[in-house]
């Protein structure tokens, strides 16, 4: 769905296309990426893809015309709903991480984690860019 609502805002924003085929790559590296690549891997083309959205979002910003039509509030709402589901599942992940973490430096199952050679895992962290507002310039 999102590659069709991102054809439909190129006809609007044909100046802006490396934008939209920014958005593309990262959500086709982020598709490719869930395929048994590893963590970092697939962190860093989440990564990429938030990067992307919020470059979508200032783009409506800078271009009310294109703010107001029906396919771009489309993609801006497919656009969320995405980040939103990315968010949820870092925090789904790290609350695991953390139970799993627990109960291997807990006594008594740091025993068996031990003989199984089982270790602490990392958190997923968000990169300091995300956690910033990207800034409007017209």
């Amino acid at each position: 769905m999102i590659p069709n609502l991102v054809e439909t805002v190129k006809g609007y924003a044909s100046h802006e296309k490396e934008t939209l085929t920014k958005v593309i790559e990262a959500r086709n590296e982020m598709g490719n990426a869930q395929s048994g690549d590893s963590r970092q891997e697939q962190l860093d083309a989440d990564n990429k893809l938030s990067g992307a959205l919020r470059s979508i979002f200032a783009l409506g910003e800078a271009y009310p015309d294109l703010k107001a039509n029906q396919s771009f509030i489309e993609l801006q709402h497919e656009l969320s709903s995405t980040e939103n589901k990315v968010a949820y599942s870092r925090q789904l992940y790290n609350t695991t991480v953390m139970d799993y973490n627990n109960s291997v430096q807990s006594v008594p199952s740091n025993i068996v984690a031990k003989m199984h050679n089982f270790s602490v895992r990392e958190m997923l962290s968000i990169p300091t860019e995300e956690r910033e507002t990207p800034k409007v310039q017209f």
